[in-house]
Parts: structure tokens; sequence; C-alpha cells
């Protein structure tokens, strides 16, 4: 597959997933107070929320999430970030879909990788060149 035709299936997967408001919305200088309540809930406060049954599994920690975890404190002990600034960038600046989209330590990680990008530590191009490396060492397209 082309570059071009990758760059567009990705933009069709990215807009499948942006949030839309179905209600027009022009120049609402007063917001309903549902509405409002709604704007207002963050979307990692997921509690209170209706959803169906689960059944409850206790679950082991796979090899990677311990990995993040010992990852992320490392950077913590180093001073790069605090766990605020991680649970910040990990749950509040994700947004709702992606929030719910992606795994517990998978937030964690990603939170890490944009810290270190966005501080400087380490390019965008390092960054995923190191991901291109590891997946062709697992052997993963």
């Amino acid at each position: 597959m082309s570059a071009r035709k990758d760059v567009l299936k990705q933009q069709d997967i990215i807009g499948s997933l942006q949030p839309a408001i179905h209600v027009p919305q022009n120049w609402n200088y007063e917001v309903e107070p549902d509405l409002y309540k709604a704007y207002m809930h963050p979307p990692h406060d997921v509690g209170g929320q209706f959803d169906v049954p689960v059944r409850y599994e206790e679950k082991e920690e796979e090899q990677w999430e311990l990995d993040t975890y010992v990852t992320c404190e490392v950077l913590g002990w180093r001073g790069l970030w605090n766990s605020e600034e991680r649970r910040r960038r990990a749950d509040n600046d994700l947004g709702y879909t992606l929030y719910l989209g992606i795994p517990y330590y998978g937030r964690w990680i990603l939170a890490a990788a944009r810290m270190l990008v966005d501080k400087g530590h380490i390019s965008l191009v390092e960054l995923i060149e190191k991901i291109a490396e590891v997946k062709a060492r697992h052997g993963k397209k």
C-alpha cells in the first residue's frame, strides 16, 4: 500500500473516532443546563455513567504493563515529571475516545512518550525510529 493510501486510511479511522455534536451549535451564548453539565463532565471520570454489566475478573499484569510502570516511576525519580503531570497527560489530555479506547498502562506509556517529546528530551523522529526498531525486533508490521 502506498504512503498516500496509508495516510488516507488513517485519516478515515481518525475521523470516525472524533467526537461529534449532533445538534447545531450556532453562536451559543446561552447553554441549556443539561448540556452545560455534559460539557463539564471530565472524560476520565467514568463513575456513575450507564454501562452494560461486566463480569469482574482478576488479571495478572502483563510484562509490558510492569515495564511501563517502572519506566514511568524512573522518569519521576529522575525528575522529568511527577505523578500529577502523568495523570494529567494520561487522563485529562487524551479526550474521551482515546481514554476509553486505550488500556490503562497504554495511557501511561503514551503520556510518557508525549512528555519526552514535548519537553525536548527526544525528538519525534527518534521516537518513531525507536518504535519501528522495536516492531522489527518483534516481527510486527
